[in-house]
């Protein structure tokens, strides 16, 4: 991987409250991750199905958008997405952590 992505990958997993990073491919397989291995599976291949059932939700309501960018927010995480046609950038992290209470 370019010294560009890892030091993007560094920068992002830095930030407080970020618990992971998984760069997946299109079918949902894992290129590179900061987590465990089950989670990674677990998280990787879920996030994928998601994220093309969403787009394809998008393209029947506006057959000309596509989405750039999905954030997901409950009580304890927070899951934010980049999708591409090759790859989906996903980071995880605590919501708590990026608030000032």
């Amino acid at each position: 991987m370019s010294q560009k992505v890892e030091e993007t990958l560094n920068r992002i997993n830095t930030h407080k409250g970020v618990k992971g990073i998984i760069i997946v491919n299109s079918r949902g397989i894992a290129i590179r991750s900061t987590m465990s291995q089950n989670e990674t599976i677990e998280y990787g291949s879920l996030i994928t199905q998601f994220t093309s059932k969403a787009q394809a939700t998008i393209k029947a309501l506006h057959q000309e958008e596509d989405i750039s960018f999905i954030r997901i927010r409950s009580k304890k995480h927070e899951i934010m997405i980049a999708p591409e046609k090759e790859f989906s950038l996903i980071v995880l992290q605590n919501p708590s952590n990026d608030e000032t209470n």
